[in-house]
């Protein structure tokens, strides 16, 4: 059995952790997958109240592994990078991140669809899309702006402008900056706080305030898969990876490297 995600355990409050930190945890198909069965877990099981997304070391994600993510790249609503960001966008119970690090592409993305997210001072936030001849995913487009404000959306999708986490504090992307020894434990004891109230009337509010946006979030969600699609297909695009797999090996080697098998989540149990 692997262990590149972990789950784990502690009574009501669930933590999903990427945990391939000698790759700066970047993401695999195989992990998508794995992440997808995580929170549908989750979301059926009646006793887990709270779920914390967090990174291994002191790292996010680096983004996707490209070298595995061009074997099959997500060009429809199955693959497993899709079905995540829609499980994601489904997920009906407080979703909270801890960032102890870099957060690059989706890395980045996902935090539009957690309902709390503090970092360590230390982390950095980028959406390099236009830099690999790519397009947003996950929504982006649409939430990014409604996040952090239209100048600042266009800064990071369009120039791939990174923000430090006081930026991204300021910008509304996280809740706070917290310090790096203490984060884990901070984002533990929030989601303990939610978990203590009444999970109905918790699921029922994030539901009304997701409401408003939904039906756009998905329109976003499956345009940009198309988009994504069609510009991996370009002249440009291929290009682009080209030269990014060209660059020395020691810049490259976190996204190159492909997860040797399929991960499934290692169960830690707290309670």
């Amino acid at each position: 059995m692997t262990t590149d995600i972990l789950i784990e355990r502690d009574a009501a409050v669930w933590t999903i952790r990427f945990n391939r930190p000698n790759k700066r945890n970047a993401l695999t198909h195989a992990m998508y997958t794995a992440l997808v069965d995580a929170l549908a877990a989750a979301a059926a099981d009646p006793f887990v109240r709270v779920v914390i997304l967090s990174g291994a070391g002191d790292c996010f994600t680096a983004g996707n592994d490209l070298q595995d993510f061009l074997q099959t790249p997500p060009t429809s609503p199955e693959s497993p990078v899709v079905r995540f960001l829609r499980a994601l966008v489904d997920f009906p119970k407080p979703l909270l991140a801890a960032v102890p690090g870099v957060a690059v592409g989706i890395g980045t993305t996902l935090l539009l669809h957690c309902d709390l997210a503090w970092a360590a001072p230390n982390a950095r936030f980028q959406l390099p899309f236009a830099q690999l001849a790519l397009v947003p995913e996950g929504a982006a487009s649409y939430l990014l702006p409604l996040a952090v404000g239209a100048k600042q959306a266009n800064a990071m999708l369009l120039a791939g402008e990174a923000l430090d986490a006081e930026a991204a504090a300021k910008a509304g992307l996280i809740n706070a900056v917290i310090p790096a020894d203490v984060l884990q434990q901070h984002v533990r004891e929030q989601a303990q706080k939610l978990a203590d109230l009444p999970p109905d009337a918790l699921r029922q509010t994030k539901a009304l305030l997701r409401a408003p946006h939904r039906a756009a979030t998905e329109t976003a969600l499956l345009t940009e898969v198309q988009a994504f699609g069609r510009q991996l297909q370009s002249a440009e695009c291929r290009a682009a990876m080209q030269a990014f797999f060209q660059r020395p090996a020691s810049a490259a080697a976190t996204r190159r490297d492909a997860a040797p098998s399929t991960p499934r989540p290692q169960e830690t149990n707290r309670s």
